[in-house]
């Protein structure tokens, strides 16, 4: 079989994506199940408004946690 660089270039794209997706899902179901009541309090109860919320959780969840870390530190809790 033909050694082709390209190939390993690729799955390691794929094996960063899958592991990125991975630290998603689990930042989505933590913010979303504990951590979204302390940045905004009008989403208590409102589970269904949740789930519309975990793709973008799952894709943006690096700036979730630095969002969410600020307000912690800073003790703004609205």
């Amino acid at each position: 079989m033909i050694d082709v660089p390209a190939v390993e270039t690729v799955q390691g794209i794929f094996t960063a994506a899958t592991y990125y997706g991975y630290i998603g899902m689990a930042v989505a179901a933590v913010f979303l199940l504990y951590g979204i009541d302390q940045i905004d309090p009008g989403s208590r109860g409102s589970y269904l408004f949740r789930l519309f919320l975990v793709p973008a959780a799952v894709v943006f969840w690096p700036v979730i946690l630095w969002r969410w870390t600020v307000i912690a530190r800073s003790g703004d809790h609205p």
